[in-house]
């Protein structure tokens, strides 16, 4: 090899090298920006319970077209439902410790009640329908 084709190639291998150096130094700048990984995970929770809430509210608007139900008595209802029940059934009802059996209990009477036609549980009516 000669002198000449020796500094030419010499002389291109410095130009990658600067070249390589540049994208290094851009590569690191963009490393050093980014957020932390804590951060990221924050970052995407966020934007997740965003979506979602904004999908829930297309899903269930907070107006309702229906007419509103003037036949409907006034007074507590059982859990989840429409049916109206006295404040003891509430009570006695809230006295159940553990929440799965407090909803099955709950599903019992209701059922029960539907099936009767019964417009109010009181006590009497809980007790006997209550009973597995």
């Amino acid at each position: 090899m000669t002198d000449a084709n020796l500094d030419r190639r010499l002389a291109a291998l410095e130009s990658r090298l600067g070249r390589l150096e540049l994208l290094l130094g851009t590569l690191n700048a963009r490393l050093e920006g980014s957020p932390a990984p804590g951060d990221t995970k924050a970052a995407i929770q966020a934007w997740v319970t965003d979506y979602v809430s904004m999908r829930l509210q297309q899903l269930v608007p907070e107006t309702c077209e229906h007419a509103p139900d003037d036949t409907a008595t006034p007074g507590p209802v059982l859990p989840g439902t429409r049916i109206r029940c006295t404040e003891e059934v509430l009570h006695r009802l809230s006295r159940i410790p553990i929440p799965f059996v407090r909803q099955m209990v709950t599903q019992k009477v209701v059922e029960t009640a539907r099936a009767e036609n019964v417009v109010t549980v009181d006590v009497r009516f809980f007790e006997r329908a209550a009973t597995f």
